[in-house]
């Protein structure tokens, strides 16, 4: 396993400390593919001068570029990705997290049929993208209050499949999977497609360690699935400086 935390550069050396190996930043704060070269260059530096390597990151598309519905455009969605790929290899960063709730969701009135199929063609246009710069994308489910479509871990499995791509995976969330009271068994079953987790405690959302729940038996399911890579603890922390070497243990603990 290898821990990071879903962070700014802010955060980096209070979490180097604290024995993390890596930060997950920000597709559109960090890459800016939506902005100039110029305005990505300086961030660019900071990120390599980051005591902790920026391996992932999340916040792939804005909501107002929608994949689904009657406003989706494809040609407009492959530039921007074009632009995020590339950056994130100079960058360093590996993995891409398609989460993008805003972007992603069904309008109402629209097939559901019609949308995955739109859904698919974004998976199959990024896939051979992603391939060139040598990222993978993991797409995230997301509980149902967030998103209408991609909420559960088997449906995700379902769409990485259909998509059939190596380059466009799995991500499991622990506080999405235990908001909706996920499936243990769809989350062994789709071990080999995972590619990222994310941890974050629930209902709150909080780091590991500062929330009484059963992160236990999903780390359990994920070990018996046979993922061994990345996890991003993705919360809202009370006091960052204070609780990370917390954090950090109990992930240790649960990871065991």
């Amino acid at each position: 396993m290898k821990f990071g935390v879903c962070a700014d550069f802010s955060s980096a050396a209070v979490l180097a400390k604290a024995g993390f190996e890596f930060i997950e930043l920000h597709v559109q704060n960090h890459l800016k593919p939506s902005e100039p070269e110029t305005a990505f260059l300086p961030v660019l530096e900071q990120i390599k001068a980051c005591p902790v390597r920026g391996e992932a990151a999340n916040c792939f598309l804005p909501a107002a570029l929608k994949v689904t519905g009657p406003d989706a455009n494809l040609d407009k969605l492959e530039a921007y990705v074009r632009v995020a790929f590339e950056r994130a290899k100079r960058a360093g960063i590996q993995t891409i997290v398609f989460g993008s709730g805003g972007a992603r969701h069904i309008p109402d009135g629209v097939d559901r049929g019609a949308a995955w199929k739109q859904l698919l063609e974004f998976g199959k246009m990024i896939g051979p993208l992603a391939q060139k710069q040598g990222v993978t994308v993991a797409v995230e489910p997301l509980n149902r209050k967030e998103c209408n479509v991609l909420n559960s871990v088997g449906e995700g499995a379902r769409y990485v499949r259909e998509v059939n791509h190596h380059s466009v995976r799995l991500l499991a969330d622990a506080f999405h999977w235990g908001l909706d009271s996920d499936s243990i068994e769809d989350l062994v079953a789709a071990g080999p497609l995972l590619r990222h987790v994310h941890v974050a405690t629930f209902p709150a959302r909080e780091a590991p360690g500062f929330e009484t729940c059963d992160l236990a038996s999903f780390f359990r399911a994920l070990k018996k699935g046979g993922y061994d890579g990345r996890e991003s603890i993705e919360c809202g922390w009370k006091d960052l400086p204070a609780q990370a070497a917390k954090a950090m243990d109990a992930l240790r603990v649960l990871t065991a």
